[in-house]
């Protein structure tokens, strides 16, 4: 029996090269392509199971000249398999992109042109590190799995005893990469349940059209393709746990239907008429703020509260104070005994910085850095210099809830400019003056040109100048980016 290669995504829209990475990387790889983030989409959902690993490109099409498509494909990704390994291969290697990408959870950027055979020994590392880090997960099973002795996480460990065994629903709330996937588990793995089933299933992942099917079964004959008749995922959980991940996916006709099973149980096989009776419980999580959702129509309010009996919320790395070092150390053994090499040490300057990085991709972001700093620097002492150039300085200090960058001072409120300032000296030494006015003016002028459509003369009438110096300021920044 032939084993079965492992799947790798590309997700790039020039055809030269996925072409010629397909026929080279085919050998160690089951490849699949996409040249957009809707093809991605479409293509994963097609999948049974998610691929392990992703190669991405920043530069994506609408806009392929800028990286703002290549940064949400990072985040879709992992919405939809959380343990999936993304690489990013791009031509879009800018100080600031490569960081913004890694603190949004990939694991390395590579840029273009790449060494092939580099990429190759990359792409077999990272899948590695995946299967070291499931078994981690595995043999946690008698164990909370849940580091740290600040209040919050004492308070999490609480308030999962408390839930564990209670026959209502749990809503899980946290940031992207905060852990909500392990705190579901422990929920169940503390219950009189966990003899029994634990389903997870990614409602991100699957298409509106095949989510019915999926959750609830269908019977035979019921839609094309049909051949026979299926169990669904509440069928199938029995009396042990369902846990539906990115819940705040689910299309609002299946809420209806969600509603009714958490109300009396109840729910039918697409095609049949025969009630059925579900015994499962149900755990839920999204990194949505639901309530948000509900006002703009997009959840049902009376979901929400079925949903919502019990709450928890996962803390953001930022919050845990000092359990940030006891991750540093759990991690920085266990990926240097993974990859049998010798864990490094923070110099003091270094640990200092370190306490006080915001880390706006939480545990996930924290264990790939940990993941560089063990490969760059095994047996070593890394400075205070060396640990700032892993970490992403210029977007941690902005809106760490849905990473828009809404705590981004306005220009005329000097205090809170003052106050920005302030914060990003703080956790940077020897700031290039230069290179953050220079980085304002380009944001601005980028943001005007996306509102105006690309209407120069627009845009400049936005900010407040003429059209020749809106034009020069352009022309003087894409110099500078090709400095």
């Amino acid at each position: 029996m032939v084993a079965q290669l492992p799947a790798l995504i590309i997700i790039d829209d020039d055809p030269l090269i996925t072409d010629t990475l397909h026929f080279l990387l085919g050998k160690d790889f089951d490849v699949y392509v996409a040249e957009s983030r809707m093809q991605a989409r479409s293509t994963l959902r097609q999948l049974e199971t998610p691929p392990p690993l992703a190669l991405v490109d920043l530069g994506l099409p609408p806009v392929p000249h800028k990286p703002d498509e290549g940064f949400k494909v990072i985040g879709e990704l992992l919405a939809h398999a959380p343990t999936m390994k993304i690489l990013v291969l791009s031509g879009q290697n800018e100080e600031a992109n490569v960081k913004h990408a890694l603190a949004l959870g990939a694991v390395d950027f590579i840029p273009k042109p790449c060494d092939v055979e580099r990429l190759r020994q990359l792409l077999q590392n990272a899948l590695k590190l995946q299967d070291a880090e499931l078994s981690e997960t595995a043999s946690a099973d008698d164990d909370w799995g849940l580091l740290g002795n600040s209040l919050p996480m004492q308070t999490l460990r609480t308030q999962i005893a408390q839930f564990a065994d209670a026959p209502f629903p749990v809503l899980i709330e946290g940031e992207s990469g905060s852990g909500k996937e392990l705190v579901a588990s422990c929920l169940h793995r503390f219950s009189r349940r966990s003899q029994q089933p634990y389903l997870s299933l990614n409602c991100a992942a699957i298409s509106p059209n095949l989510a019915e099917s999926i959750l609830f079964g269908h019977g035979k004959g019921s839609f094309t393709g049909a051949a026979n008749a299926h169990s669904g995922y509440f069928e199938d959980a029995g009396e042990g746990t369902l846990f539906l991940d990115e819940v705040g996916e689910l299309p609002l006709e299946l809420q209806a239907k969600l509603l009714r099973v958490l109300e009396n149980g109840e729910y039918q096989r697409i095609g049949e008429t025969q009630t059925r009776r579900s015994r499962a419980r149900i755990v839920a999580a999204t990194n949505r703020d639901l309530r948000e959702e509900v006002r703009a129509g997009n959840f049902r309010i009376d979901l929400y509260h079925r949903l919502s009996v019990f709450s928890v919320r996962v803390p953001p790395l930022r919050d845990l104070d000092q359990d940030r070092c006891l991750l540093l150390e759990h991690f920085n053994q266990f990926y240097a005994r993974e990859t049998g090499q010798t864990p490094f040490v923070l110099d003091s300057q270094a640990k200092e910085r370190w306490l006080g990085y915001h880390f706006p991709g939480n545990v996930r972001e924290l264990r790939n850095i940990i993941i560089r700093l063990v490969a760059k620097y095994s047996g070593q002492v890394v400075t205070d210099v060396q640990l700032a150039s892993e970490l992403d300085l210029m977007h941690s200090g902005l809106d760490q809830g849905t990473g828009n960058g809404a705590d981004v001072p306005l220009i005329t409120d000097e205090n809170a400019m003052a106050s920005q300032a302030h914060k990003h000296l703080q956790i940077q030494a020897n700031v290039n003056l230069d290179q953050v006015l220079k980085s304002w003016e380009r944001a601005y002028v980028d943001a005007a040109m996306k509102i105006t459509h690309g209407n120069l003369s627009q845009a400049a009438k936005l900010l407040g100048i003429n059209r020749t110096t809106l034009y020069s300021r352009i022309q003087l920044q894409q110099d500078y980016k090709g400095e």
